[in-house]
C-alpha cells in the first residue's frame, strides 16, 4: 500500500508541466490541471490496473492456462468490436456515442467473446488448442473491425483510431460516475469467487466434490471479467499484457496459488504497474499511448512464462 501511495503521488507530479503537489489545495491554473486532469487520470490508472490484472487472474484459473488473459483470449478484441460498432456505425443506425452506450457495447462485446471461448472449452481439452481458438476469435473480431473502418466516415474513423491508442486521460470526473460502479461490482464478484477459485485450481472434479456449483461459478466469472475488462476497455481503450503478466508477478513474489493472497496481490501489483506505465508515458513532451508502455513491461514477462513452461 505504501508503494501504491508513493506511485500515485509520483504519477500526479509527472507531466509536461511541472506542478507541485500543493497545487491540489491551491487555486489557479495549476490547481485546475491537477484536480481536473492528473488526479482522475491517476485514479483511473489504479482502477484499470487492478481490473485488468484480476480479469487475467480469473481467466488463467478458469481455463487453467498460464497465458490466458483479456488480450490473448480475444476479450479485449470483443470489447473493441462492440465500441467500433457504436463509434463507426452508430450514427447510421441513429445512435449517439455516449459514455453509457460505449460501456454497454464494450461489455457486451467482451462477454460475447468470452462465452464463445468457454463454449469451445467444453469441446477442447488442450490448453494450447484453446489458446489458439481464443486468438482466432480475437482475430475474427479484429477483421470485422477492419471491415467497419473501411466503410466508416472519416470523422467517426478518426474518433475510433484515437480510442484504440489507449489513454487514461480520457476519463474525467463525469465518466468516473460510470466507471467506478462498474469496477466495484466486478471487484465484488471477484471477492465472492475467491473460495471457489481455490477449488477450481485443483480441478473441476475436486471442486464439485467440495460442493461448488461449477456452472454458476463460470457464469459469475464471465460476468466479472466482462465488467472489469469490458468497462476498462470502453473508457481507456485496449491496454495490452497487463492481464496476462501481473498474475504471474503476484504468484512469483508470494510463492503461492492461494487466491486469498493472490487476488489482493494481483490487484495491488496491477495498479502499481499501470501507475508506473502512466508516469513513463507522461514523462515525454508528447505522451506515449499507455498500451505501448504496458507492452514494454508485459511482453518480456509473457516470453519468460512461455520459455519456463
Amino acid at each position: 500500500m505504501a508503494l501504491l501511495a508513493g506511485l500515485f503521488v509520483t504519477d500526479l507530479l509527472v507531466g509536461a508541466m511541472r506542478i507541485p503537489l500543493s497545487a491540489l489545495w491551491g487555486d489557479g491554473v495549476e490547481h485546475q490541471i491537477m484536480l481536473s486532469l492528473r488526479l482522475p487520470k491517476a485514479v483511473t490508472a489504479v482502477l484499470a490496473g487492478a481490473s485488468l490484472a484480476l480479469s487475467g487472474l480469473m481467466m488463467q484459473t478458469l481455463f487453467r492456462n498460464p497465458l490466458a488473459g483479456p488480450y490473448v483470449l480475444g476479450v479485449s478484441s470483443g470489447a473493441t468490436l462492440g465500441v467500433a460498432t457504436l463509434l463507426l456505425f452508430g450514427t447510421l443506425l441513429g445512435f449517439t456515442a455516449t459514455s453509457v452506450g460505449t460501456v454497454t457495447c464494450a461489455i457486451l462485446g467482451s462477454v460475447l467473446v468470452l462465452l464463445l471461448v468457454m463454449m469451445f472449452s467444453y469441446r477442447v481439452r488442450s490448453n494450447v488448442t484453446l489458446l489458439i481458438v481464443g486468438m482466432m476469435i480475437g482475430s475474427v473480431a479484429g477483421a470485422l473491425v477492419n471491415v467497419m473502418q473501411n466503410f466508416a466516415n472519416p470523422d467517426s474513423l478518426k474518433l475510433f483510431i484515437v480510442w484504440t491508442l489507449g489513454s487514461l486521460s480520457s476519463v474525467g470526473w463525469d465518466e468516473m460516475r460510470w466507471l467506478v460502479p462498474i469496477v466495484l461490482v466486478g471487484l465484488a464478484c471477484v471477492v465472492l469467487l475467491i473460495k471457489p477459485l481455490n477449488g477450481l485450481v485443483l480441478g473441476e472434479q475436486y471442486a464439485e466434490g467440495l460442493g461448488i456449483n461449477i456452472r454458476r461459478i463460470r457464469f459469475l466469472m464471465v460476468i466479472a471479467t466482462g465488467l472489469l475488462a469490458g468497462g476498462i476497455t470502453a473508457f481507456c481503450g485496449p491496454i495490452a499484457f497487463v492481464g496476462v503478466a501481473v498474475p504471474h508477478i503476484a504468484r512469483g513474489l508470494f510463492r503461492t496459488g492461494n487466491h486469498h493472497i493472490t487476488v489482493p496481490a494481483t490487484a495491488l501489483i496491477g495498479a502499481d504497474l499501470l501507475l508506473i506505465c502512466d508516469a513513463i508515458s507522461c514523462a515525454f513532451t508528447y505522451p506515449l499511448p499507455i498500451s505501448t508502455v504496458s507492452a514494454l513491461f508485459g511482453a518480456p514477462i509473457v516470453i519468460y512464462v512461455i520459455l519456463k513452461k
